[in-house]
C-alpha cells in the first residue's frame, strides 16, 4: 500500500553572497578611523589653525590699561601693601581658532588664567608685594605648535601689549618702590624683551630687586640681566626651562624648536645653550640637587586667589643638563599632567618649585633692600678734644 503523496519540499532559498561594495565601505571606515587615531593631534591642531594669513587679519581691540577690567590683578585701593610690586605675563590661556591673538575679554582664557594660572604660578610672589597681572592679546596656542611665519607674528606682536602695560604699571608704582618681574612661557619671552628694552633704563633697572622667567627659553649668551649665581645675589634673573629627567624628547625640542629673540625679531635658538636657574639651589648652576632640598610643591588648581596651598615636600631632584633643567617625576599623583589635550599643551595646572620659588622671590627682596640700606652715619666727634668750646 503506498501512502499518499505528501507535499512536496519547498527549494532552499539561494545563499546570498556578500556584497563587495559594502564590505569595502566597512574596511575604508575602519582605516579611516584608524588613522584618524593615529594622527588625532594633527587634526587638533589642524582644527585650531585661524586660517588666514597674519598679514590680512585684523586683531581684537588694545587693551587700556587705565581701565581695572584690562587686568587680571590689581591691587586693592592705592596702598602700599608689602615691601614691592610685582609684574606678572601669564602664560598661554587663548586656544581659539577665531584669532591669531586672543581678545583680552574670552572667556575661556580669563577662566583659565584665574582657575589654574593665577593660583599655581602668581601665588609664591604675592607675599612679598602687591601683585599686577595685565591681560593682553597673546598669541594664541596654536602659534606655539608650528613655526610658520604667521606665528611668528602673532608673537611679536602680543609684545605690544606687554610693553603698554608694563609702563602703566611703572606709572602706579612709586618710583621708591622695589620691583619683581615675573613671566611664564609666552608671557616670559615677552617679559624677556621688556628687561632687555625697557628694564634697561637706569630708572627702571635700579628698581628691579629680580626677575623671573619661569617655563622660559633665554638664551645663556645674552641674558638682559646678570643670572643670579647665589641666594644672596639680587638685581638678577631666575631664568629655566625644564623637562623631565626621562623625557629627551622634549628636552630636545626645547633647544631645536625654541624662538628667542634678537633685537625684535624673534629667531631659532640654533646651538646656543638655555640659561638654566636650578630654583631648589637658588642659583644659576649645573651642580645636582637632590629632593630632600625641595621646600614645597602644588597643585593649587580651582583654589580662590589669596588661599594658600597645601605642599608636599621632597617630591623632586633638578639639575641643569644643557641648559635645561631636568627634573625626577614627583611621587604624588596631584603634580602629574592632566586635564584635555589642549591642558596638556598649555603650562601644567601645578607647581613643582611653589615653595622654593616663594623664599626665593623674599630672598632676593631682602638682599636688595640690604644693598639699598643707607651705612650708618659716623659717630658724633667728642666734645672734649682740641677745639671744643
Amino acid at each position: 500500500m503506498t501512502g499518499a503523496p505528501g507535499p512536496e519540499a519547498a527549494p532552499a532559498p539561494p545563499r546570498r553572497r556578500p556584497r563587495l561594495g559594502l564590505w569595502l565601505g566597512l574596511a575604508v571606515l575602519v582605516l579611516l578611523a584608524a588613522f584618524a587615531f593615529i594622527r588625532r593631534d594633527d587634526i587638533r591642531l589642524a582644527a585650531m589653525d585661524p586660517g588666514k594669513p597674519f598679514q590680512i587679519y585684523t586683531p581684537p581691540p588694545a587693551p587700556d590699561y587705565d581701565r581695572p577690567e584690562t587686568w587680571h590683578l590689581l591691587p586693592e585701593g592705592p596702598g602700599k601693601a608689602g615691601e614691592a610690586d610685582v609684574f606678572f605675563l601669564g602664560p598661554t590661556t587663548y586656544s581659539g581658532a577665531e584669532h591669531w591673538n586672543g581678545p583680552i575679554d574670552d572667556s575661556d582664557s580669563v577662566g583659565v588664567f584665574r582657575r589654574v594660572m593665577a593660583p599655581n604660578l602668581v601665588g609664591p610672589f604675592a607675599g612679598v608685594g602687591r601683585v599686577f597681572a595685565p591681560r593682553y592679546r597673546q598669541a594664541g596656542l596654536y602659534s606655539f605648535t608650528t613655526l610658520r611665519e604667521d606665528a611668528r607674528e602673532a608673537r611679536r606682536f602680543a609684545y605690544v601689549d606687554a610693553e603698554a602695560s608694563f609702563l602703566n604699571f611703572l606709572a602706579r608704582s612709586a618710583p621708591d618702590r622695589p620691583i619683581l618681574i615675573v613671566g611664564v612661557e609666552q608671557g616670559g619671552a615677552l617679559a624677556a624683551r621688556l628687561l632687555a628694552e625697557v628694564g634697561s633704563l637706569p630708572s627702571v633697572r635700579n628698581r628691579i630687586a629680580g626677575a623671573w622667567l619661569i617655563d622660559t627659553v633665554t638664551p645663556a649668551d645674552s641674558p638682559p640681566l646678570p643670572p643670579c649665581a647665589s641666594p644672596e645675589h639680587s638685581g638678577c634673573l631666575a631664568a629655566w626651562a625644564w623637562a623631565y629627567d626621562d623625557d629627551a624628547t622634549h628636552a630636545r625640542d626645547l633647544q631645536d624648536r625654541s624662538l628667542v629673540w634678537s633685537g625684535t625679531d624673534l629667531v631659532n635658538l640654533g646651538k646656543r645653550l638655555p640659561l638654566c636657574y636650578n630654583p631648589l639651589l637658588q642659583a644659576t648652576t649645573d651642580d645636582p640637587a637632590p629632593a630632600r632640598l625641595a621646600r614645597g610643591a602644588t597643585n593649587a588648581t580651582g583654589l580662590e586667589w589669596g588661599a594658600r596651598p597645601p605642599f608636599v615636600t621632597r617630591q623632586v631632584s633638578a639639575r641643569c643638563i644643557d641648559g635645561v633643567l631636568r627634573v625626577s617625576r614627583p611621587e604624588a599623583r596631584m603634580l602629574r599632567p592632566f586635564g584635555s589635550w589642549e591642558d596638556r599643551l598649555r603650562t601644567p595646572g601645578f607647581n613643582l618649585f611653589y615653595a622654593d620659588i616663594e623664599a626665593d622671590a623674599r630672598t632676593r627682596l631682602t638682599a636688595f633692600k640690604a644693598l639699598r640700606r643707607p651705612s650708618s652715619p659716623p659717630p658724633a666727634a667728642s666734645q672734649t678734644g682740641p677745639g671744643a668750646p
